[in-house]
């Protein structure tokens, strides 16, 4: 992931890029399909279908969107920049009723452990799939309780 850089202004009028921490992007060199990699992320962005801002979730959640980041910095959840103004942004899937779905990190620590891009283990998450007893994506077969199938695949793809 290659991180944001923010403007800060020096004392003597100058700026200054500052690093962010929090804030994470797919790296430009995440396998992306066009030389811009755009054509990627429009593409993700709407595979993916309903996109939550930081601070939508921050409010489903009812924590501080610094709490919001602290959880995509730690792979509990993964955040995308969407849209004409490059949000940050999470899957409205990636939530449930009460907070982050509970089989969600370990599935992501699984793909990230099998070397794929955040872009990549988005478009397989939401890419219909016949490899699961349920009909559809990676996350249908994750809502319909298949977490020990959705893993298995995921292993499959570092081989």
């Amino acid at each position: 992931m290659v991180p944001i850089h923010r403007q800060h202004r020096l004392a003597g009028g100058a700026d200054q890029p500052e690093l962010d921490p929090h804030a994470v992007t797919p790296d430009a060199s995440a396998a992306d399909a066009t030389p811009d990699g755009k054509a990627d992320a429009a593409e993700i962005e709407a595979l993916v279908g309903d996109w939550l801002t930081l601070p939508d979730v921050a409010e489903r959640l009812r924590v501080p969107v610094t709490r919001v980041r602290q959880l995509v910095a730690e792979g509990e959840l993964m955040a995308m920049r969407i849209g004409p103004r490059r949000v940050l942004a999470v899957p409205a899937r990636f939530l449930v009723e009460g907070g982050v779905r509970p089989d969600l990190k370990g599935t992501l620590t699984v793909l990230a452990d099998g070397g794929l891009t955040p872009a990549e283990a988005l478009r397989w998450l939401f890419t219909s799939s016949s490899d699961f007893s349920a009909p559809g994506s990676p996350m249908d077969a994750l809502e319909a309780g298949l977490k020990t199938q959705v893993r298995r695949q995921a292993q499959l793809l570092a081989c």
